[in-house]
């Protein structure tokens, strides 16, 4: 379910609300490589912090942790809200991440498709041929590798059906 910006400043501290304000849609395009990395690191560790928080509030409402104040929790929507907030965040900064990351990619296979085309162009104006494996003298036959057998079928053939004979005089004593 979608957060509101309004209940996003409800459930965060002031410092906190100022990163997650940085990660909205035009104003985490503006960021820098390095400011993004730098938000991302900030973010996911106020987010782990929120959710060892949350995990210990639930532990105290449910008689097995220790309370840290005088009582026990009684509730921890607040704890649970925060949570929510900071990691849909995550998840936004994470996105922007990969999208640069694709769109770095893109520009990557561009770049080398425009190089190859290039290379592809200068080679054939020197008068060179496209592929130069078997280019000037044509394909060579390549010999065979395995030893030619040199005993004739016949025997192979003769020599089997003794053994089935052989076998089977055996078999019927």
């Amino acid at each position: 379910m979608a957060i509101s910006r309004k209940e996003e400043a409800r459930a965060l501290s002031a410092d906190e609300h100022e990163l997650v304000e940085k990660s909205h849609h035009p104003a985490v395009q503006e960021l820098s490589d390095t400011e993004l990395a730098g938000l991302v690191k900030l973010l996911r560790e106020r987010r782990d912090k929120a959710q060892t928080e949350a995990h210990r509030r639930r532990r105290e409402i449910r008689g097995k942790g220790a309370a840290k104040g005088a009582s026990p929790s009684k509730a921890d929507a607040g704890s649970q809200r925060k949570l929510a907030v900071l990691a849909m965040t995550m998840r936004r900064l994470n996105g922007e991440v990969e999208r640069r990351r694709r769109l770095e990619a893109d520009l990557s296979q561009v770049a080398n498709a425009h190089r190859a085309l290039e290379m592809k162009q200068a080679a054939k104006a020197k008068g060179a041929d496209f592929n130069t494996r078997h280019a000037h003298k044509g394909m060579r036959a390549v010999a065979n590798q395995r030893a030619q057998n040199l005993v004739r079928p016949m025997e192979l053939g003769r020599q089997r059906q003794a053994a089935k004979v052989a076998q089977a005089k055996r078999d019927a004593r």
